[in-house]
């Protein structure tokens, strides 16, 4: 049923027709909405039979999911930035232990300084962590992905992070469709759990390992994220075959039938990216997107084929792994050891800044002529509130937090320009 949604209300209501038997809820922007809005469902009983915890922190969310997991329910739970930081612990445990949790994470950037608005480093921080990552590019597909991401989790016994950038997607009002319960009762068949406390059989999960078996459970751990890979593309074309539409899978092309040049990129920035390629294109630049929707497991072979035919890639950054390369980066960069494509990495939007046609447009065309560089190349920086901070530095040891520095020299540029701080 098409519905005119907040992109949270839209999750939730996505996530109720999975029927979890638990939800675990601790609010932090920009996710709370997601939760609070199970929470009403919960108690209106249009979601039924399910637990909704309100529980302490994150970390107690996480903790109570893998509780409800090992004991045969399928459980659910969302967070962001700190929080899902404030969780990591518990984040691997579930990972390690092979329990199919769902979690949303709403993309959100990590402090410090402090910041509340969208870019990919939080859930970039746990890409080591076990779990499957499912990027969104708008809010239908972060719908359809949750219902994808049960049948996932259950059949390969893995837990999935669905991500959807925060504030750009949670609270953006959109249509969506929204499906039955009987086609998601038809898609998702029952919670059937690989391993489950039963006192009639029992044995233990989170056993110590010594250094005799470690080796192998984790061999055993990267097997089965590399088997997820074709469960991945088959529940896509199952979702395809009943509900008609192409959300999810490992990625997806645009306008790379002829492309010379290709822009790699994740989540909600792959609208600005493509309608920037739909203008280039009327000027006759060959230049086409690949938006990459499992960054894990990271499809190195379907990826590299994708690229083989272009001459460069440019692979777009929500997040800086600082001392090295963006993390997208670098996983492409392995998918293309040893073909002549030409790679490089533009970083943007961090902390929620502005990504427009016009800043990115430039960089895509000299992406297609060659002439970009291969070192990272940060969008829109603003380069004399850098020239300005560092001459600080070089004058004086004792300079104080830089944020706050930096803060002060914005606000003498408003003043200076009778603009309100």
């Amino acid at each position: 049923m098409l519905k005119q949604l907040e992109g949270s209300q839209g999750v939730a209501q996505a996530v109720a027709l999975c029927r979890p038997d638990v939800v675990c809820a601790y609010p932090i922007s920009p996710q709370t909405h997601i939760v609070e809005n199970l929470g009403l469902l919960c108690r209106k009983g249009v979601l039924a039979d399910c637990e909704y915890i309100n529980v302490e922190s994150e970390f107690a969310a996480m903790s109570v999911a893998i509780g409800a997991s090992v004991a045969g329910g399928r459980a659910y739970t969302a967070t962001a930035s700190q929080g899902l930081l404030y969780m990591a612990e518990a984040i691997y445990n579930a990972g390690g232990l092979g329990l199919p949790v769902v979690m949303t994470v709403a993309n959100r950037a990590i402090g410090a300084p402090i910041n509340i608005w969208n870019d990919h480093s939080d859930s970039m921080s746990q890409r080591d962590c076990g779990w499957i990552q499912l990027f969104a590019e708008n809010n239908q597909e972060a719908c359809d992905l949750h219902i994808q991401a049960f049948r996932i989790a259950e059949e390969m016994s893995i837990p999935v992070m669905v991500c959807m950038d925060g504030f750009v997607l949670t609270h953006a009002f959109e249509e969506m469709d929204i499906p039955d319960q009987a086609s998601v009762d038809a898609f998702l068949p029952p919670y059937r759990p690989r391993q489950q406390l039963d006192p009639d059989h029992p044995y233990s999960i989170g056993a110590m390992v010594g250094p005799e078996a470690f080796t192998e459970v984790r061999w055993l751990a990267e097997r089965r994220m590399q088997e997820a890979i074709p469960v991945i593309e088959k529940t896509q074309g199952l979702f395809h075959e009943m509900f008609g539409r192409n959300s999810g899978g490992l990625f997806s092309t645009y306008r790379m039938e002829d492309a010379e040049a290709a822009v790699l990129v994740m989540g909600a920035l792959a609208g600005t990216v493509k309608d920037a390629v739909d203008e280039m294109r009327e000027d006759g630049a060959r230049i086409g997107v690949v938006v990459l929707k499992s960054f894990r497991p990271f499809p190195f072979r379907a990826l590299r084929e994708a690229l083989m035919s272009v001459q460069s890639v440019l692979v777009m950054e929500r997040m800086v792994s600082a001392g090295g390369a963006g993390a997208v980066s670098l996983e492409v960069m392995k998918a293309l050891k040893g073909l002549p494509v030409r790679q490089s990495t533009l970083i943007a939007g961090l902390g929620g800044r502005a990504v427009t046609r016009a800043a990115l447009k430039p960089y895509f065309a000299r992406a297609l002529a060659g002439t970009l560089e291969e070192e990272e190349i940060f969008l829109d920086l603003d380069e004399e509130l850098v020239r300005r901070q560092l001459e600080r530095e070089k004058a004086s040891r004792h300079i104080g937090p830089v944020a706050e520095a930096l803060n002060r020299h914005v606000n003498e540029r408003k003043l200076a320009r009778g603009e309100e701080i």
